[in-house]
């Protein structure tokens, strides 16, 4: 009975020291607080607030950071690069929504870029065709090979081709295809170095469509590894109207009573 008392009696004192450790403690202590339970604190920040004798914990809060969902530059961020001297680059607020770099759309050049792109292709644009115009005629016995891009197309008057999508034209557009390499008749052939002077070769687009759909399949055997793919490539639909830069033969009405006279003696023949 008696260790058990001494036992009472160390715990009691021991709980006794801490809660009196402090002077300013003792001092609050004069006056009994009520009964009633504290409401518990909503964040770390009000229950320093609401005991602030307590000591600080050894792992504070964070302070709170705001998020950013886009690289856009801020008024300060822009100040700070003036005063460095280096500016770059950035995406605009609608690309920063959408994560795609802006591209350069063909209201962005000028004219006379639009003419250097569209030379360097092989063709020049000349405007839309309108409605008086009458520039489609009949066949024609001449040929010539027209360099487009990198592929290279054998025409005819009234011929139709396809070609990759054509840049800065529109459907009725008319248009000079100049990188003739070749030019060909009955009677002559004209073959350029690399090209023909004072050749030309007239088109108008028709249509721009796109190709039948191309399937890409990827595979590396054992490795779980499959990618298939879909491409459709864009194209221009031109229509030959004209061939210029080699002599047409003339039309002469003399042919037809030629052969005439021919057949009806071979029928005098037969019949002999």
């Amino acid at each position: 009975m008696a260790m058990a008392n001494r036992r009472c009696l160390q715990a009691l004192t021991r709980r006794a020291t801490s809660l009196f450790s402090s002077t300013s403690a003792v001092r609050r202590l004069e006056t009994p607080p009520p009964l009633s339970a504290p409401s518990p604190p909503k964040s770390l920040f009000e229950a320093r607030r609401v005991s602030p004798g307590l000591e600080p914990s050894r792992c504070p809060p964070w302070p709170p950071r705001a998020r950013l969902f886009c690289s856009s530059k801020t008024s300060e961020d822009e100040e700070e690069e003036d005063e460095d001297g280096e500016g770059g680059e950035f995406m605009e607020e609608s690309d920063c929504e959408t994560g795609k770099s802006s591209t350069r759309s063909k209201w962005d050049y000028t004219p006379e870029e639009r003419e250097a792109e569209a030379a360097a292709i092989g063709y020049t644009v000349l405007g839309p065709l309108e409605r008086s115009e009458r520039v489609f005629k009949l066949y024609e016995p001449f040929f010539a090979v027209v360099q487009i891009g990198s592929h290279q197309f054998k025409v005819s008057n009234g011929d139709c081709i396809f070609t990759e999508r054509l840049k800065f034209c529109d459907i009725n557009d008319k248009l000079i295809l100049n990188k003739v390499l070749l030019l060909g008749s009955q009677s002559q052939t004209i073959v350029g170095r690399p090209t023909v002077p004072d050749a030309a070769v007239h088109a108008v687009v028709e249509e721009h469509a796109l190709d039948a759909k191309v399937i890409i399949f990827k595979k590396k055997r054992r490795k779980n590894y499959r990618r298939t793919k879909g491409h459709r490539q864009e194209l221009t639909k031109l229509r030959i109207t004209d061939i210029q830069g080699i002599e047409k033969p003339e039309k002469t009405d003399n042919e037809k009573p030629v052969k005439s006279a021919v057949k009806k003696l071979e029928k005098v023949a037969v019949a002999a």
